[in-house]
């Protein structure tokens, strides 16, 4: 990744070294986006173990030698996150929320994909291949791009929760809620339809940035003691830098192969004439 994504990088892990260190700290996972069952066996044991992995590999990612060891690690690792949540999708498929936290868990992973489409070097001889490729990382877009529109639907059927999240000191509360659902789905549909994809991306990013910094860091000013507060700021922080990671990977329309392949055709016939 060039030097202007090397943000997109450190934030995703200084977002990974968090909640690696507060799985550590509680020895629990991240609270309502909880990936195992409290029935689980031997539970503690594992957040303790997702904990150490998070921790270690956001460090690594901080450094040339082990970051791309670091982002073929939690890639698989947040595939598996994200497969943890479909039960409830089959048990719930019409409960909102669920989808809500699938969608949340989703974009993360699409930032971890284009992580490591970017940092993996792999070989070319690797099976795995073909998983760094150009047409990987759309899916990785169009996986974002889905994932945005149960997050911003989530703010109208919810409308009361979300206008209870805006900051008290903005005007219209609930306008705003259905104002930040509505600029979710349309940058999600946005970048699913080629419309403006880096516009939409770069809004998004934007977006969520803004609800770390103006919802979760002064809730965690105000009550540094309470779990929840730490946890949800961690998680919008990381769910933030995922986004800023597949925002700084959609190619401007000079860059796409259908506008290189137009400049081609219009060499040959240059040349033809």
């Amino acid at each position: 990744m060039s030097r202007s994504q090397q943000p997109a990088i450190t934030l995703f892990a200084l977002g990974m070294i968090g909640l690696g260190a507060l799985a550590l700290i509680v020895g629990d996972f991240a609270m309502q986006w909880q990936p195992v069952a409290p029935w689980f066996p031997a539970r503690t044991a594992l957040a303790y173990a997702a904990g150490l992995l998070m921790f270690v590999c956001g460090a690594g990612l901080l450094f040339r030698p082990t970051a791309a060891w670091s982002a073929r690690i939690l890639f698989p690792y947040c595939i598996l996150w994200a497969l943890l949540k479909v039960p409830a999708l089959i048990v719930a498929p019409s409960m909102e929320a669920v989808w809500l936290g699938f969608g949340e868990i989703t974009v993360l992973l699409s930032g971890a994909w284009t992580l490591f489409v970017r940092l993996a070097d792999l070989p070319e001889s690797s099976p795995l291949a073909p998983l760094t490729s150009e047409r990987s990382l759309t899916a990785a877009r169009i996986l974002f791009a889905l994932s945005l529109l149960p997050i911003g639907l989530s703010h109208i059927v919810y409308i009361q929760p979300t206008h209870d999240f805006v900051p008290a000191w903005l005007p219209f509360r609930t306008f705003w809620a259905y104002l930040t659902g509505l600029g979710q789905m349309a940058s999600g549909l946005g970048i699913l339809f080629g419309v403006f994809p880096r516009i939409s991306a770069w809004a998004e990013a934007i977006q969520i940035s803004l609800y770390t910094l103006l919802i979760w860091v002064p809730s965690v000013i105000i009550a540094p003691s309470v779990r929840l507060k730490w946890t949800g700021l961690l998680i919008s922080w990381i769910i933030a830098a995922a986004a800023w990671a597949v925002a700084q990977n959609v190619p401007t329309p000079a860059q796409t192969p259908e506008t290189e392949a137009t400049h081609l055709r219009q060499k040959v016939r240059v040349v033809a004439r």
